[in-house]
C-alpha cells in the first residue's frame, strides 16, 4: 500500500510557520532589555536548557558565538555537579524551558541569584517559576505543537530557535559585526574560504607565472603556455608592465585566421586592456568577476601594473572557493 505523507507534513509546516509569525507580538520592551543586558555583558552569555530545549540552547549559543557575542552552552544537570564554576559574575545566563518548570534548570537558579548573576528566561509560560525568578522574561508561547499528540516539542522548539536567532542578529547589527569579523570565527569550511582567502594565497607566482615579452613570436608564447599549464600567458613590455594577455581561446580564434605561428608576433594577437586583479582581492570576488565576464583566468598585477601572479578557475575549485 502506498501512503501519502504530504498532508500531515504540510500541516506541520503551517503550524510551525504560524508559531514563528506569532513571535512578532513578543518583540517588546522585554526583548530590548534582554538584548541590552547581553550587549552590556562583560563576560559571556551562558545558555542553558534540558532535553530538546537543551539542543536548542546549544544551537543558540553557537549562533551567538559566531556572530560576535561570546557564548557557550552549559548543561544544567552537569552544572549542579561542578560546571557552575564555568559561570562567572560577569556573565549573563539565558535559561530556556518551555514549561518554565524544568527541575534541573530551577535547581541552579538559587546559586545564580546568590552570586548576583543576571538571568534571562525564555519560556512558553510567563506565569511559570522560571519566568518569575528571572531578571527578564522572553515569551515564546505557541498555540499548539505540530505533533498531533501535542507531546513532542515541535512548534515550541522552532519558535525558541527563531527567538534565539532574533537575539543574535539584533546584537550582531548593533555591534556592527562585519563579514570580515564573521570570517575570523569561521576559518574552516567553505564560508571561511570565501570570506578569507585572497588571490595572493592561491595564485601562481615566480617561476610558475606564465610571462613572455611582447616581441616574441606566437610559437614562443604557446611554448610558455604549455610549460606553465594555465591555458594563458601574460605579455609584458620593455619596462615589465603588463601589455596584454594571450589565452587558449585566443589561439583558437587565431587558427581560424590562418596565422603563421612562427612569424606572427604575440603583440599583434594578444588581448590588450585585459581584466586584471590585485593580490589582496578576495578569491570569491575574483570568482564573481570570472563568472560575470565569462573568462577562465586572471592575471594578478601589483601597483606598478606588473604581473605578479596568475590563476584560473581550476585553482579556485581546488582551493574550495567554488
Amino acid at each position: 500500500m502506498t501512503l501519502d505523507f504530504r498532508p500531515q507534513a504540510l500541516q506541520v509546516l503551517q503550524i510551525e510557520a504560524a508559531a514563528v509569525t506569532q513571535l512578532a507580538t513578543y518583540i517588546d520592551e522585554s526583548f530590548n532589555l534582554a538584548c541590552q543586558m547581553m550587549f552590556d555583558c562583560k563576560g559571556r552569555v551562558i545558555v542553558i536548557g534540558m532535553g530538546k530545549s537543551g539542543h536548542i540552547a546549544n544551537k543558540i549559543a553557537a549562533t551567538l558565538a559566531s556572530t560576535g557575542t561570546p557564548s557557550f552552552f552549559v548543561h544544567p544537570a552537569e552544572a549542579s555537579h561542578g560546571d557552575l564554576g564555568m559561570i562567572t559574575t560577569e556573565d549573563v545566563v539565558l535559561a530556556i524551558s518551555n514549561s518554565g518548570e524544568t527541575a534541573e534548570v530551577l535547581a541552579i537558579v538559587p546559586v545564580l541569584k546568590r552570586r548576583g548573576i543576571k538571568m534571562v528566561a525564555m519560556t512558553g509560560r510567563p506565569e511559570s517559576t522560571l519566568a518569575a525568578l528571572s531578571d527578564v522574561h522572553l515569551c515564546v508561547r505557541v498555540e499548539q505543537e505540530a505533533c498531533p499528540l501535542g507531546l513532542a516539542p515541535t512548534a515550541s522548539t522552532t519558535a525558541t530557535l527563531a527567538m534565539g536567532d532574533a537575539i543574535a542578529v539584533a546584537l550582531l547589527d548593533v555591534r556592527g559585526f562585519s563579514a570580515d569579523d564573521f570570517a575570523l570565527s569561521h576559518p574552516g569550511g567553505s564560508l571561511g574560504r570565501r570570506l578569507l582567502l585572497r588571490l595572493e594565497d592561491v595564485m601562481h607566482f615566480g617561476d610558475a607565472l606564465p610571462v613572455v615579452h611582447q616581441q616574441v613570436s606566437l610559437k614562443e608564447a604557446l611554448l610558455e603556455i604549455s610549460r606553465k599549464g594555465l591555458g594563458m600567458t601574460s605579455v609584458v613590455d620593455d619596462s615589465g608592465k603588463l601589455a596584454g594577455l594571450f589565452t587558449d581561446g585566443d589561439l583558437r580564434r587565431v587558427l581560424d585566421q590562418q596565422v603563421d605561428l612562427h612569424k606572427a608576433s604575440i603583440a599583434s594577437l594578444m588581448t590588450k586592456n585585459c581584466i586584471t586583479a590585485k593580490p589582496a582581492m578576495l578569491a570569491a570576488e575574483a570568482l564573481k568577476i570570472m563568472e560575470q565576464r565569462k573568462i577562465n583566468g586572471l592575471i594578478v598585477v601589483n601597483e606598478q601594473h606588473e604581473p605578479v601572479g596568475a590563476l584560473n578557475m581550476h585553482d579556485l575549485l581546488k582551493a574550495g572557493v567554488l
